[in-house]
């Protein structure tokens, strides 16, 4: 029998795979048994109400997908009043992920949904900072430190801050999330891309840019998620590409904790139990009593192994 239960910032799941926000919802539980899950992440929510960008959303390519959905939301006040309820009778932690404008407004949403039913809450930092001129709170160490003091100072809840792939530094990032904190990271969000018809000359999605992801994303996903894990004492969530069980392999291997899962979710509603029997599989083939011994055991290449150990 194969435990892949996993600890989390003092939460314990059942097993480390989790849909990554916004590529879930409630329909779901319509196909498969959401008890499966080691935990729950609902789509990023604001605490007012907004319809998201204009279309054209999504332009799909080969091994990726871009999305500029812009994170439409019905507030606070209905993600309290049915979200909340409704994911009540599942037994994995409810993870909300939420975005504001002002690190001040990420504290005050934090307080409003910090209610019983929350475990924790993913900040995603990925939002533009309208003290920053627009500049998303998760390019800047400061400006990622100040959101989580904000939301930390509001809850007693743990704080998950999703990076974006596109600072300058996610690492430097990182370790100012988890100055300020953070009891867990999530690397990443996606990448900021944008692609063009040539026959109508116009973007393929109506806000210019949008967000890549995808299979074709992992490989840069899986390298952020290896620096972050080496240089924060705290889990971090790799997110990012995962399509199956040696994605997750992978990534867990690389040092993450747990997974999750996005796009994947799109092509195939039963992505995240499958890739959890599969999971089980590979460790049950492996000899693995614990998922957990797959976390950070990456073995280097001879030549690396002997130039560290020149280094000490």
């Amino acid at each position: 029998m194969v435990d892949l239960s996993v600890n989390i910032g003092g939460l314990t799941l059942a097993n480390p795979v989790m849909p990554g926000s916004g590529t879930f919802g409630e329909q779901l539980a319509n196909v498969f048994d959401l008890n499966r899950l080691g935990a729950i992440v609902t789509k990023t929510i604001t605490d007012d109400v907004r319809e998201g960008n204009p279309p054209p959303r999504v332009a799909e390519f080969r091994d990726a997908t871009l999305f500029s959905i812009g994170i439409p939301s019905k507030g606070a006040e209905h993600y309290v009043r049915e979200v909340v309820p409704f994911y009540r009778r599942y037994t994995p932690p409810l993870i909300a992920s939420v975005s504001a404008n002002t690190a001040e407004d990420f504290g005050r949403l934090a307080r409003k949904i910090a209610v019983p039913g929350v475990a924790a809450i993913e900040a995603n930092v990925s939002c533009p900072n309208l003290k920053k001129d627009g500049q998303a709170f998760g390019m800047d160490p400061e400006a990622t430190y100040q959101v989580v003091r904000a939301m930390k100072a509001a809850t007693t809840l743990p704080i998950w801050p999703k990076m974006t792939p596109n600072a300058a530094n996610v690492v430097e990032v990182a370790l100012a999330a988890q100055e300020a904190g953070a009891d867990a990271l999530v690397v990443s969000n996606a990448i900021l891309a944008m692609a063009i018809d040539v026959e109508t000359f116009r973007p393929k999605v109506a806000n210019l840019m949008g967000g890549l992801t995808g299979r074709a994303t992992k490989p840069i996903m899986l390298r952020l998620a290896y620096q972050c894990a080496q240089a924060v004492s705290i889990p971090v969530i790799g997110c990012g590409g995962i399509t199956d069980a040696a994605d997750a392999v992978e990534y867990l291997l690389a040092g993450a904790t747990a997974v999750q899962v996005g796009t994947a979710n799109f092509l195939s509603p039963n992505a995240m139990p499958k890739l959890i029997d599969d999971l089980t599989a590979f460790c049950a083939r492996r000899g693995l009593a614990h998922v957990r011994d797959l976390i950070g055991a990456m073995q280097m290449h001879e030549p690396m192994m002997l130039e560290r150990r020149a280094a000490l």
